[in-house]
């Protein structure tokens, strides 16, 4: 993560109360209009509402889930390059684990993990379970 000192990790966010994002696993990006969506298996700590015990077979409770980054203004890679064609950016991300993310004074958001580091400037993210 960043050595900014404006930066808030992600533990200290609302939106990822009772959640694991370091044990969570991103499946896809997808682009909506404005809105980036990524598809996760996301962790789920037992303090979570919708936690339930891990079968015999799992070690933790994984549910499906969708974090949103609604109005992006702007989707930035590793790279720093910065292109007008957010479609174009969005299809290069790839898939892993997640090791982090936070959010900056300025709204700037910044998720790192095996897919790299991606810099979103948008507004607040929402996180909800789904179906798969």
């Amino acid at each position: 993560m960043s050595d900014r000192p404006d930066a808030i990790d992600w533990r200290r966010l609302n939106e990822f109360r009772y959640v694991d994002l370091e044990a969570s696993f991103v499946l896809g990006w997808v682009l909506e209009g404005d809105t980036l969506l990524i598809d996760l298996d996301l962790h789920l700590t037992p303090r979570h509402p919708f936690y339930e015990e891990p079968r015999p077979a799992e070690r933790v409770c994984i549910r499906p889930a969708v974090l949103e980054f609604p109005h992006c203004d702007s989707i930035r890679r590793d790279d720093g390059d910065e292109e007008d064609d957010l479609r174009s950016v969005v299809s290069d991300l790839g898939l892993g684990a997640i090791e982090g993310l936070c959010v900056y004074d300025d709204g700037i958001y910044e998720i790192t993990g095996r897919f790299g580091r991606v810099v979103i400037d948008s507004e607040r993210p929402v996180l909800r379970l789904t179906e798969r």
